[in-house]
């Protein structure tokens, strides 16, 4: 059923002389291989000799050479001396962009049109473009390489028309709703973005809350790009989950109108799962919008919409299983009150940037979704059974493991816990480092590849903030782990290897 597991990328992309390279070996490909801890590090910190042997990169956080030569070409046809520009899909984004650079700076900013109109780009300072470099982070409303391939050669694209009317139908089969109710966005991050601008516009001064520790970016846009200025005011977040925030959360609700409350189901990287039936009643009492992240999981696995007015799924990841192109979704549920103002707002505030092209390649990868999941699930339980029995292994957080009478209530039948986990060693400060650079599986980021793949999560997502990560209980030594279709033995035999490299 699935020919390329015996493809060459499946069982390579982890050796040190694979620093760099592609993951999967695509010009597209949304991953890069970091091999050893040193590595991640490095890339972290900037290091040339990491950096400079890049040849992609996940794409919201490094931009793609395909996309460096759209935005050098740019410049060269937009900037003024001094200026640097960043393109973005169409003149709302870039301009949101700007807003965000200049506040945040106090720079001159401006917006060019260039290749005709196609593009927007925000020119601005040298020194302010990495802070119009987070904005690209955050919100993900970004040109991916495919269209940057085609704006620079003069290709005239596919519009994608048909591709993406077959995505909505698909998502909607899968989120048991209408087809009319998918929005579909270049990014996960684009489709979260949207809802936080819909939320704001419903109530501009008020606070959101973020239930649970999040994916580094859906706490972002809350914090950064935000109306209100000072993060702290901004969201109130609740990194434990627990029930005890429940009733903090309901406190608040009953003296302040709320933006509305972001969760995710189940949480990264400890797998979680909050008690959203909780949630979504306090939400209809008290009168605020939630918003379910459901990436991980993994598409077929779990109903979340009835507890939500919208969901947000990144398709880069189970849906596409590929890891060569993003995508996100966004959906709303016409069964709950604010059904009909997120669907006002949306007429108004929608734009279809995601690349005809892009879609196109995302339609043909999810055709089997729906098969690719259930090995998936039974693969990653089964590795993750394993590790919990050995001795040199601290933790395994796994759906399973986690908050299961949370996880199970939203359980779809025949679905299961995922194909994502954590785990963390014993002596782990000792220990870690070696047994991730043993570890003979591909390595870089991103998850839900039909590949197996793994990163050193905390590194890469909270470098800067690794004692703000341990306070919300998330290890800097934990290793995240996505589970693919290969053989399930010989996925347990690469990680006994490792082990016993250590002990």
């Amino acid at each position: 059923m699935f020919p390329f597991m015996t493809s060459s990328q499946f069982v390579s992309r982890w050796r040190g002389a694979d620093l760099g390279l592609p993951i999967p070996e695509e010009r597209h490909a949304v991953s890069v291989c970091l091999p050893r801890w040193r590595d991640n590090v490095g890339y972290e910190e900037g290091d040339p000799t990491v950096t400079g042997a890049m040849q992609c990169g996940y794409p919201r956080f490094f931009f793609h050479p395909d996309t460096a030569r759209l935005f050098a070409e740019c410049e060269r046809q937009l900037a003024r001396p001094g200026e640097c520009a960043i393109a973005f899909p169409s003149e709302p984004v870039a301009r949101r962009c700007a807003e965000f650079v200049a506040r945040e700076t106090g720079a001159l900013v401006r917006v060019g049109a260039g290749f005709d109109g196609r593009v927007h780009a925000v020119l601005m300072p040298l020194a302010a473009r990495d802070t119009a470099k987070a904005f690209w982070q955050h919100a993900g409303e970004i040109i991916p390489s495919r269209q940057a391939v085609a704006l620079l050669e003069g290709h005239v694209a596919a519009d994608g028309a048909r591709a993406k009317q077959l995505l909505r139908e698909r998502v909607a089969e899968l989120q048991g709703c209408s087809a009319e109710d998918v929005y579909l966005f270049p990014s996960g991050m684009a489709a979260v973005f949207t809802a936080y601008r819909l939320f704001q516009r419903l109530r501009p001064e008020q606070r959101s809350i973020q239930f649970g520790f999040p994916y580094v970016d859906n706490l972002k846009i809350q914090q950064r790009l935000s109306r209100i200025q000072a993060a702290e005011n901004a969201v109130a977040f609740f990194p434990r989950g627990t029930e005890s925030d429940i009733d903090e959360v309901a406190r608040l609700a009953a003296t302040e109108s709320l933006l509305g409350l972001f969760v995710e189901l189940p949480g990264n990287p400890l797998l979680g799962s909050p008690n959203i039936a909780r949630l979504s009643e306090l939400s209809l009492r008290q009168d605020f919008p939630l918003l379910i992240d459901d990436t991980f999981a993994a598409c077929v696995n779990l109903d979340t919409l009835p507890a939500a007015d919208a969901v947000a799924t990144s398709l880069t990841k189970y849906f596409s299983g590929a890891g060569n192109v993003l995508a996100g979704s966004l959906v709303l549920n016409r069964e709950r009150p604010y059904y009909e103002r997120l669907k006002t707002l949306l007429a108004e505030e929608f734009e279809d940037i995601f690349y005809g092209e892009d879609a196109i390649v995302l339609e043909r990868n999810s055709r089997d979704v729906a098969q690719r999941i259930p090995r998936i699930n039974a693969n990653a339980a089964r590795l993750c059974e394993f590790l919990a029995e050995r001795p040199e292994v601290a933790d395994v957080f796994y759906p399973a493991r986690v908050d299961r009478a949370n996880y199970e209530r939203h359980l779809r039948p025949g679905g299961g816990f995922g194909g994502l986990f954590s785990v963390v060693l014993r002596d782990a400060a000792a220990k870690t480092e070696r047994f991730f650079d043993a570890l003979q599986i591909p390595k870089g980021p991103n998850l839900g590849t039909s590949f197996t793949l793994c990163c050193p999560f905390t590194i890469l997502a909270h470098y800067r903030e690794l004692d703000f990560a341990e306070s919300c209980g998330i290890s800097r030594h934990l290793i995240r782990v996505s589970v693919g279709l290969e053989d399930s033995d010989w996925q347990i035999e690469r990680f006994a290897e490792a082990l016993r490299e250590c002990w």
